[in-house]
């Protein structure tokens, strides 16, 4: 009976610590943070030097950032470090710039910005690998990956991704295992490489939209799932009618499997990566339009959130799959020109995307709004940095500036994408100013 009684004791202080761990890892604070993007392509010339990545990252700081993300992996699925898995990009478009190979340019960052007291991330895009515009890119030049390419369901029939020319990313099949496989490999590469590395940021961890992927391969995963076979394919899932789309019997059920595929990446590509550096921040960048992010097949919320409540679309299961709660890092793009929810009101226009979704104006179609809907969809699983798109305020710097101070009033600091607009504009007074304290 005293054995029993002790086991009893110990059982009870065990979870007790466990609760308390628990609870001591959910109250941390947040960290604040002002986060500037380097994009690969846009900034490739200029950071093929070392002087410059030490001007502006100098620049950087003294207006207020804190974290830079490199863009390591742009679209064409070629890398800026490198790779003996992916093939290493050492020009780009017209310029006759050729990358310095004697050198590395992420340890040159992750050094130097270190040394100035700012936290380095490598930003990479996972599930893309061409550029449709200059017909460049991984499924361009491997013969052994073109099948990788995305096949998109559109009113005119069945059509690949790299015939697409309207559309400048290549995206490539999610469902794929070794899509999946090769670009986990190429993560965990990269993790490895730069044990210096603060931080890990994806992007386009997501299908291409709701078109897509409808190969022959998607459909025997989509059937797996289901545990029997469709009768009618693609109208099971929908079918145009006069160009207009009619969902069939399995929508929400397809939307379901294709967050599912994305949320179990996500979960996997944290496990590989903190095994090889627990101490890498694990981060991730997506919209912040989530009542249309399904379009995409992400659900970037906590899992207590229940969208089937609020929304059509959504079935029960699918808050399964959100995936908030494995992000030690979020960043979204609150792309909007208009700042506070009052501005709104003054527009009647309506969104559409180009996967043929319309959504009429809403608070979220600001940048205040957006920022307090992405909160409330992730409940305090992660913490959110608001991002802008600095273009969209071109000749309007007052309300870059204003934009600025709504996203760090509204989420745990900012995340401004891009600095080769801030270099264009001469804009580094008008972002110290919106990064005021």
């Amino acid at each position: 009976m005293r054995l029993v009684s002790i086991a009893f004791i110990l059982s009870i202080l065990f979870s007790s610590c466990v609760i308390k761990k628990e609870q001591a890892i959910k109250e941390k604070p947040f960290i604040d943070r002002n986060i500037l993007w380097f994009d690969a392509t846009a900034n490739f010339d200029r950071f093929c030097h070392k002087d410059s990545i030490v001007y502006y990252l100098k620049k950087s700081k003294e207006v207020g950032v804190t974290d830079i993300v490199v863009d390591v992996k742009p679209i064409t699925g070629e890398v800026l470090y490198p790779s003996k898995i992916a093939p290493v990009m050492t020009s780009w478009g017209e310029s006759k710039t050729k990358k310095d190979l004697s050198w590395d340019m992420l340890s040159y960052f992750i050094e130097q910005g270190n040394q100035l007291g700012l936290k380095i991330h490598a930003s990479t895009n996972v599930f893309v690998a061409g550029h449709n515009f200059f017909d460049r890119g991984v499924v361009y030049d491997d013969a052994n990956k073109a099948h990788w390419r995305t096949t998109s369901y559109l009113p005119t029939g069945f059509k690949l991704i790299t015939d697409q020319k309207n559309k400048y990313s290549a995206m490539i099949n999610p469902v794929l295992e070794e899509v999946r496989q090769y670009e986990l490999s190429i993560l965990k590469e990269l993790v490895a490489m730069y044990p210096k590395l603060d931080g890990i940021i994806l992007d386009r961890v997501r299908f291409d939209n709701l078109n897509a992927d409808f190969s022959d391969a998607s459909r025997k995963a989509f059937e797996d799932y289901l545990g029997k076979p469709l009768a009618k394919f693609p109208a099971d899932i929908y079918e145009y009618q006069e160009e207009k789309r009619v969902d069939g019997v399995h929508f929400k059920d397809w939307l379901t499997w294709r967050a599912k595929i994305i949320h179990d990446f996500i979960y996997q590509a944290r496990e590989e990566l903190k095994n090889i550096n627990p101490n890498i921040v694990f981060g991730d960048y997506t919209g912040s339009w989530y009542p249309l992010y399904y379009d995409v097949g992400v659900n970037f919320a906590s899992k207590k959130y229940d969208p089937s409540k609020e929304f059509t679309w959504a079935s029960s299961e699918y808050k399964n799959y959100a995936y908030a709660d494995a992000l030690d890092l979020f960043t979204t793009g609150n792309y909007y020109f208009e700042v506070e929810k009052s501005e709104i009101k003054k527009k009647t226009d309506e969104k559409q995307l180009e996967s043929g979704l319309t959504v009429a104006q809403e608070d979220w179609y600001t940048v205040e709004g957006s920022a307090e809907l992405v909160n409330r969809v992730t409940m305090g699983e992660t913490p959110v940095y608001a991002g802008l798109y600095v273009e969209q305020y071109k000749g309007h710097p007052e309300q870059f500036v204003k934009a600025l101070q709504m996203c760090r009033a509204k989420s745990e600091g900012s995340m401004i994408f891009d600095i080769v607009h801030v270099i264009n504009y001469g804009w580094w007074d008008y972002l110290k100013e919106g990064l005021k304290k």
